[in-house]
């Protein structure tokens, strides 16, 4: 039975310290994700996975209806959404 625990506990320890490195931290990082997608409001300005800064106009449930330019509206899909957009950065 000691000899079972003692051949365990490595990698017992390896697994937690890979839980603490790489899985908790992306979990916490999806949860901000979808709690920042969740608060985006009309007017609010985003930057896509493309790499496009674009103003919303609408909020739908699976969609988020956008504004390009003066002229140009498009709906994309709220998991293209990369990060708000801050004037500051």
């Amino acid at each position: 039975m000691n000899d079972i625990v003692t051949s365990l506990l490595p990698l017992i320890v390896l697994f937690a310290i890979f839980y603490f490195v790489i899985i908790r931290p992306q979990i916490k990082q999806q949860k901000e994700h979808k709690e920042m997608l969740a608060n985006l409001t009309k007017g609010d300005k985003v930057v896509i996975s493309g790499g496009l800064i674009v103003e919303i106009v609408k909020v739908e449930e699976k969609f988020f209806t956008i504004k390009l330019n003066d002229d140009t509206q498009a709906r994309l899909a709220k998991e293209f959404v990369a990060y708000k957009y801050n004037d500051e950065i």
